[in-house]
């Protein structure tokens, strides 16, 4: 009868001790369900957003300064010493690359991020962006008559390039909006801002 007794325990504690773990499993599972669900909405956060044409609008208008203060001092330098069009135009897209790279350099600095990082960042965000612009900036000035031979004092000058300034926005701006939308371009420089 005893014996019984025991043996009845025996039993209600295996029972209880196999309600335990599988209740335990299902805690469990419950848990690296929800964790998965939280490293996915952490991932997601990550993805970055469908890229808004404002967003995209100042990473162009960012470019821009940088371009146009290296086009403008190239072409003043390349003027003020006599040189040739090609010589003038050459120094302008490597001033356009330097200012623009700079402007980027300067705000990942701000944040605190290392020279060489900085640098790699401005590079990847800044690249393509600067190259798109050049292209059609200098193509507009190149194919617009005597857009190339006008000095500094013509008011051709001064139009051309405010027009093909312009037109390499109106151009760019949608090459950076597709960048940003995949987390490339100046969504790599805004992620050193938050």
């Amino acid at each position: 009868m005893q014996h019984d007794t025991r043996d009845e325990q025996h039993e209600q504690h295996e029972q209880q001790g196999r309600h335990e773990h599988q209740h335990q499993h299902q805690h469990q599972h419950h848990d690296s369900r929800h964790a998965d669900r939280s490293a996915h909405a952490g991932h997601s956060a990550l993805v970055p957003d469908k890229a808004g044409w404002p967003m995209a609008a100042r990473a162009t208008l960012h470019c821009l300064t940088g371009c146009a203060i290296g086009e403008i001092l190239g072409m003043v330098i390349g003027t003020a010493f006599g040189w040739g069009n090609a010589e003038t135009m050459a120094l302008a897209i490597i001033l356009a690359f330097a200012f623009g790279y700079t402007l980027t350099l300067r705000s990942i600095l701000k944040a605190g991020v290392d020279f060489r990082t900085a640098f790699r960042v401005a590079l990847a965000a800044d690249t393509l962006s600067i190259a798109v612009m050049e292209l059609i900036d200098n193509g507009v000035i190149a194919l617009w008559p005597g857009a190339m031979d006008a000095q500094l004092a013509d008011a051709l000058f001064w139009g051309a390039l405010a027009l093909s300034l312009t037109v390499a926005f109106v151009v760019t701006t949608p090459v950076n909006k597709w960048m940003i939308g995949r987390g490339r371009g100046h969504a790599v420089v805004h992620r050193y801002h938050h």
